[in-house]
């Protein structure tokens, strides 16, 4: 009768339940080759040991075998063997790799006091061949990520390629994998937001929404954030779609612009942003608002910022190129932000923006100067980003210096900046003065809220309150604030900043910024 048993199931009979268990390790939500090692050693009463093929243990505990069986099995001069060790019975089966037959991928070895019966030994051939399953299945699982991981880097050095202008080294990495996707030369940016823990699958479905013809990139700097750059058009209805019904999900898109101002339409994305947060639909579009900069004189604007960042234009052409892009990031943004988008170290913005910040003789830790400083750089990108104006030969002398009061006084920039502030005018907590008091302190709370005699949060929720009457983000910084502190100086509430033309370290422009 125990032979009997031994035979196992007879046709028509109902399969073991050693069957049943193995096949259950195959179910999706418990694929794992150590429970498989663990449930053979506990149904064979034996120790198990899964090793790959170069030795290096996967599953189970280390067991002594014969190096000779084994090196016979590893190289598929043998499919398995059983032997008697001493006082312990060996089974060993080679697991199959189809790319590396006859040789095998990996080795289950199974040892016990006792010998195999025909069940046990049944067993053991069974598992290796579910084994082979799993680590199957194992190895394209990595080899996926592997690959997700490696075209979500490509995407992401394209975009830092876009963020720094350098458009046509981004169409040569892009045009590899993506043939066709950067060949208009503009396009607009949009920024989703939702919960940092469902990123991935956000950006996925930002993938299959826009179909493969936009840039889709994991925000570095922000955990939640997933950065679409869509040259084409359309992308913008198909987004919202996607937002449309997702609690916690917001969508900001930018105006459409020069390849080349790629960072210009992520900061306007990041903008709406902002906005989108405020609105039932949870989207917003970068308004055509009316910007500080197009109330200014254009000649006088222009001939400012040349003034401003003439210290610069004694560096080689590449190197001022990357210096004003890495600060104009680091002033729209945060050091440690833009570090994170442009693929460096935050240490490499860094010294970029003091060496920038020795060469105009400003201090970027005063708010106003940053804020006059970022207006002078964007100036400068739009500049470039167009094509320089022509000279005018006819002019007999340089044009004389601009002060940026020259700029403020300009009577619709002035009418702008009373009409935007006026709008806190109407909260009872004076949202005003402490919006005023908090730029003044540098956006600090605490020394605002000494200077204002009430406490540091007072000062927060004063400045969180304004944001959706000014439609605009304060405390993250950026554009958005850059807009309301040149208000602020437009109608005089605080001095206007001076960046003093010293010319710090020009007998140094070639000097090297370390990386």
């Amino acid at each position: 009768m125990a032979g009997r048993a031994d035979e196992g199931p007879r046709p028509g009979q109902p399969p073991d339940r050693w069957s049943q268990e193995l096949l259950d390790h195959l179910r999706p939500a418990v694929r794992d080759p150590r429970r498989v090692v663990t449930w053979l050693g506990r149904t064979v009463g034996a120790e198990v040991c899964l090793q790959d093929a170069h030795g290096r243990l996967l599953a189970g505990e280390r067991l002594p075998l014969d190096a000779g069986v084994l090196a016979d099995v590893v190289t598929g001069r043998i499919a398995a063997a059983a032997l008697q060790d001493g006082a312990r019975h060996v089974r060993m089966a080679g697991i199959r790799h189809p790319e590396q037959a006859p040789a095998a991928g990996a080795v289950l070895a199974v040892a016990r006091p006792g010998p195999f019966d025909r069940r046990a030994a049944e067993i053991v051939a069974r598992t290796a061949g579910v084994l082979e399953l799993l680590l199957r299945e194992r190895e394209l699982s990595d080899e996926g990520r592997r690959l997700r991981r490696a075209t979500a880097d490509l995407r992401l050095a394209i975009l830092q390629l876009l963020m720094v202008e350098e458009t046509v080294s981004a169409r040569r990495v892009a045009a590899g994998l993506w043939p066709g996707l950067l060949e208009e030369d503009t396009a607009r940016v949009y920024v989703v937001e939702g919960s940092p823990a469902e990123r991935d699958a956000l950006a996925d479905a930002c993938a299959d929404a826009t179909e493969g013809r936009a840039l889709v990139v994991r925000c570095p700097a922000m955990d939640g954030h997933v950065i679409v750059v869509s040259p084409g058009r359309g992308a913008g209805q198909r987004l919202r779609a996607l937002v449309d019904g997702r609690p916690g999900t917001y969508l900001g898109g930018s105006l459409r612009q020069r390849l080349a101002r790629t960072a210009a339409a992520y900061g306007q994305a990041v903008s709406a942003l902002a906005v989108a947060r405020f609105r039932p639909d949870q989207t917003a579009v970068y308004a055509e608002r009316t910007h500080p900069a197009r109330l200014m004189d254009p000649a006088l604007l222009g001939t400012w910022s040349a003034g401003v960042l003439r210290p610069l234009d004694a560096l080689p052409h590449h190197v001022r190129a990357e210096l004003l892009a890495t600060t104009r990031l680091g002033l729209e943004f945060t050091a440690v932000s833009a570090a994170k988008v442009l693929g460096v170290s935050r240490n490499t913005v860094r010294a970029r923006m003091d060496r920038v910040e020795a060469l105009l003789g400003a201090d970027f830790s005063t708010l106003t100067t940053r804020t006059a400083a970022h207006l002078a750089l964007n100036t400068e990108a739009a500049r470039e980003s167009y094509g320089p104006a022509a000279p005018d030969a006819t002019a007999p002398h340089p044009p004389a210096p601009v002060r940026l009061a020259d700029l403020l006084a300009s009577p619709a920039l002035c009418a702008w900046a009373e009409d935007l502030l006026g709008r806190l005018d109407g909260d009872g907590r004076d949202l005003r003065r402490t919006l005023r008091a908090w730029i003044a302190a540098d956006a600090n709370a605490e020394r605002a809220a000494r200077e204002l005699g009430v406490h540091a949060q007072t000062v927060r929720e004063h400045v969180r309150a304004a944001e959706p009457v000014l439609e605009r983000q304060l405390l993250a910084g950026g554009s958005d604030l850059g807009e309301i502190v040149l208000a602020h100086l437009a109608t005089g509430a605080l001095p206007a900043p001076v960046l003093h033309d010293q010319g710090a370290n020009r007998g140094q422009a070639d000097s090297v910024v370390h990386k």
